[in-house]
């Protein structure tokens, strides 16, 4: 069993920066893959970047690349995102997943476990 919480949400106006904090606890944190998701009210939850268990392999949506990069402390049992120039359609909760295996990493089914998210809101 794997606990992840997120944290480092918040309000932050078109143009700006937030970096997501992803902890997490139980079972090896370097066994697990882990990634980075969001949703919006009424939406499927939308893949956004994962990393491999040890950092060394990266994926990001199209919609993010170049704004958004995905890093892992093994040592710290933490995960980030740091998003820069963010926009308003970055509105959304964004969720920290991890699994075992970084395989077909943008589908939301294949991860075992969850955090309860945290709220990005961008201002225009």
């Amino acid at each position: 069993q794997v606990q992840v919480v997120e944290s480092g949400g918040g309000l932050v106006q078109a143009g700006g920066s937030l970096r997501l904090v992803c902890t997490a606890s139980g079972r090896t944190f370097s066994n697990y893959a882990l990634a980075w998701f969001r949703q919006t009210p009424g939406k499927e939850r939308e893949f956004v970047a994962a990393i491999s268990r040890g950092g060394d392999r990266a994926e990001s949506a199209d919609s993010v690349k170049g704004r958004f990069t995905i890093s892992r402390d093994n040592a710290k049992n933490t995960m980030y995102l740091q998003m820069n120039s963010l926009k308003p359609e970055d509105t959304a909760v964004y969720y920290c997943a991890a699994k075992r295996l970084l395989d077909n990493p943008a589908s939301a089914n294949g991860y075992d476990y969850w955090g309860q998210g945290t709220q990005v809101t961008v201002s225009s």
